[in-house]
């Protein structure tokens, strides 16, 4: 029987990705978000969405059509580090979130959701995602809040046996790659330098104001899209059995490293310059990210099935070259 996916997020940057990798695979995949976002993202004109929900309609059309599916993947939610509506946030990331649990304990379908990096704040405690560290860990916005939120509660529910049969929370790091041009100002700094190269010849980046930080010498831990569409299906199909993961490569990059990958994929002669980090997100800039891996990796011992991710080089060159040549 051909393999079911409900999709949340669906015509988001990592949400498009995956239900672009679907069809190859032979599986069917419900599609559920803002139904004008569907058509209003050239980046996933080319994308098989298959049945297309709106996100407000969802549990009703659920409730109606009752889909034998093998999986629900939750990534809808909001994702901008400058949202700071609490009520918007509770009632997107951590409400709606609740209700996509809840539906897959009743019906007793296997979970994917998104965490996000952004719950270990400054990094004062660490890149652990050992769970008994979670509630220590003290993000720096809202929008890092939310996502606690939903862990904790998560963590909470399991405890009380209320559980999907299989779940997987990933705390998403740096992610980049083709499909995320809609984002804006939250979009990588990959497309971000690939645009003002192509604009100005040249790469702007943040100052550091950290006395023991060069300038450009911030780091995060950068990973390419596919290999968390990857990882998605890894979590599925193998399956991982319950948990909140890492989701990152696991050895942070500088953003030198990463605008030099831009324009050597580009072939041009490199030009950086920096410009003062803005005063409204200073206080709240993360100056290092790196993912403590190993956790996820115990899920394959044998090393048979997660990807061996792909390095800023490679992922940066693959993305160049889809950039160009997409217009």
């Amino acid at each position: 029987m051909k393999k079911t996916y409900l999709v949340t997020g669906a015509a988001g940057f990592i949400g498009s990705q995956f239900v672009r990798s679907c069809s190859p695979l032979g599986v069917s995949v419900i599609s559920v978000d803002h139904e004008s976002h569907f058509k209003q993202r050239t980046e996933n004109q080319d994308v098989c969405f298959g049945q297309i929900i709106d996100r407000e309609q969802l549990f009703t059309w659920l409730g109606e059509h009752r889909p034998q599916l093998a999986g629900i993947i939750h990534l809808g939610a909001i994702t901008d580090t400058r949202v700071t509506d609490i009520e918007r946030l509770k009632h997107f990331n951590l409400e709606f979130s609740k209700s996509i649990w809840n539906f897959s304990v009743q019906n007793k379908v296997p979970l994917v959701y998104a965490s996000s990096a952004a719950t270990y704040g400054d990094g004062s405690q660490g890149y652990s995602d050992d769970e008994t560290h979670i509630s220590k860990l003290r993000p720096l916005n809202p929008y890092g809040d939310s996502k606690q939120q939903f862990d904790l509660w998560a963590l909470g529910q399991q405890a009380l046996g209320n559980a999907p049969p299989q779940w997987a929370g990933f705390k998403f790091f740096n992610v980049y790659g083709f499909g995320e041009r809609h984002k804006g100002f939250m979009s990588s700094v990959v497309l971000k330098a690939f645009d003002e190269i192509q604009e100005k010849n040249q790469v702007t980046l943040f100052k550091s104001h950290h006395k023991d930080i060069p300038d450009g010498f911030q780091k995060r831990d950068f990973i390419f899209v596919g290999d968390v569409v990857q990882a998605i299906h890894f979590a599925l199909n193998h399956p991982i059995r319950r948990g909140i993961f890492n989701l990152g490569t696991g050895q942070a990059r500088t953003f030198l490293d990463l605008s030099r990958s831009v324009f050597q994929a580009l072939g041009r002669t490199e030009k950086i310059c920096f410009l003062d980090t803005p005063l409204s997100i200073r206080d709240k800039y993360q100056y290092f990210t790196q993912a403590e891996m190993a956790k996820l990796r115990a899920q394959d011992p044998k090393q048979e099935q997660l990807p061996a991710f792909t390095s800023l080089e490679e992922g940066v060159a693959q993305y160049v070259k889809r950039l160009s040549s997409s217009g």
